[in-house]
């Protein structure tokens, strides 16, 4: 599973960086960084809560072959 990031609605507000902090991260820039593409296994539910949870729905996951999951 990987995470995707829409840069045009992404406001950098962090809410998946407090949930996820081993995937998501604000930089100094305040520009998203996600710091694991490849989800680990370990934490696919803390990114689907993330994903849902992000205030502008700029993330959202694919399948390993670039499908979208729901």
């Amino acid at each position: 599973m990987r995470v995707r990031v829409d840069r045009d609605l992404c406001e950098a507000n962090a809410v998946c960086a407090g949930l996820v902090p081993q995937v998501f991260e604000v930089d100094d820039d305040d520009n998203l960084v996600i710091l694991a593409p490849e989800v680990p296994d370990a934490l696919v539910g803390q990114v689907r809560h993330a994903v849902q949870s992000c205030p502008k729905t700029a993330l959202s996951l694919e399948d390993e072959s670039g499908h979208p999951i729901e």
